[in-house]
């Protein structure tokens, strides 16, 4: 039987999703409601590498990091239960996805184009964003990420409403599926995004 922390969470739960989904603020605010620590690992890329990940890519190119994207992530899921936001691209890398489904609960965090736009555009740090037309490369991206995204354990939609509102879908949704004790499952199911 695994050993349930303060929050009732036996393994991390990792936030998956595009940039401007809202893995890091959906995810602090998650992991305080749940009582857990919290983690972003673009965050902890950017102090491993000491530089930005704008300066990542612009010196060391996206597969450099990629590669450390990898590390870190395999890093932090084995430094136990907890809150993970992990970066867009974290849960398309095959070995990143496996280790994520070996250690964790992985929670897509699904928005619309319009969605992602109004929360990524002129925003610094979204070197992806700096490469043509804001909406063709989100769109392109949508089109690439979201079947490999739809594998994730729980799917939950993200939209305008308040964050409060989505962190509480996400919280029945981690009960229906057993991932979070705390909230009566079947009270939960009727209400949860759960695949």
């Amino acid at each position: 039987m695994p050993v349930l922390t303060a929050g009732g969470i036996a393994r991390p739960i990792v936030l998956v999703g595009l940039m401007g989904a809202g893995k890091t603020s959906m995810g602090r605010l998650l992991a305080r409601r749940l009582g857990v620590g919290f983690a972003d690992s673009d965050e902890e890329i950017v102090k491993a590498a000491a530089m930005s990940i704008a300066d990542i890519f612009r010196i060391y190119g996206e597969a450099a990091f990629r590669d450390g994207e990898r590390r870190v992530m395999k890093r932090l899921l084995e430094e136990g239960a907890r809150v993970l936001a992990s970066g867009g691209g974290a849960f398309i890398d095959a070995e990143t996805r496996k280790q994520i489904r070996a250690r964790a609960t992985s929670v897509w965090l699904r928005a619309e184009l319009d969605v992602l736009l109004a929360r990524t555009v002129g925003r610094p740090g979204r070197p992806l964003l700096d490469k043509g037309d804001p909406r063709a490369v989100l769109e392109a991206l949508m089109t690439a990420r979201y079947p490999v995204y739809a594998e994730a354990d729980i799917v939950v939609d993200t939209t305008n409403e308040e964050k409060a509102v989505t962190v509480e879908r996400i919280m029945h949704a981690l009960a229906a599926a057993g991932a979070v004790a705390g909230i009566a499952a079947g009270a939960a199911a009727g209400r949860a995004g759960l695949r």
